[in-house]
């Protein structure tokens, strides 16, 4: 049975309220960027397969953002009836974009490092971090509402704690 990483969320919030918050950020996020992609001149590519073309990168970005836009209404529509199982995908892509975000983070500081862009590369570095640590603590907040959640449905929602000797 999965054990909760944190009681609540920034010290003042119920796990369940910070869950609510973290899909509603990942909504957000995924709308600007989709907005981002077709209305500025970026230049997108991937680490290895760096011969597909801009457009195609685009492309699958945007599926990927739309994919997480529903996965974090499922989530939200998991916390809000209750259902675990509702949440699962989220938990599973939450600690797998957090993973891809420090990969994606270092290599591009290093490129920008080896180009010689110090400054730039450091900065990378620095706010990478920042939001790695901030979509970490997102995934703890919601991981830990599905192993409350998890639990309550494994002993009964009216049912108390059993008794540990």
């Amino acid at each position: 049975m999965p054990k909760p990483l944190v009681k609540s969320c920034c010290l003042c919030q119920s796990t369940r309220n910070g869950s609510i918050i973290s899909g509603t950020l990942a909504i957000i996020l995924s709308i600007i960027t989709i907005i981002v992609i077709f209305t500025a001149r970026v230049h997108f590519k991937t680490i290895i397969f760096d011969f597909i073309p801009n457009n195609i990168v685009k492309i699958i970005l945007v599926v990927n953002l739309c994919m997480t836009i529903l996965i974090s209404l499922l989530m939200m529509f998991g916390v809000v009836k209750r259902n675990h199982y509702l949440m699962v995908p989220w938990v599973v892509l939450g600690i797998m974009i957090a993973i891809g975000l420090l990969i994606s983070v270092i290599y591009t500081a290093v490129v920008f490092f080896i180009d010689g862009f110090v400054l730039t590369g450091v900065l990378w570095l620095i706010f990478g971090l920042i939001c790695c640590a901030i979509l970490t603590y997102c995934w703890c907040v919601v991981y830990s509402e599905y192993a409350n959640l998890a639990e309550e449905s494994e002993r009964g929602r009216y049912n108390k704690q059993p008794y540990r000797r």
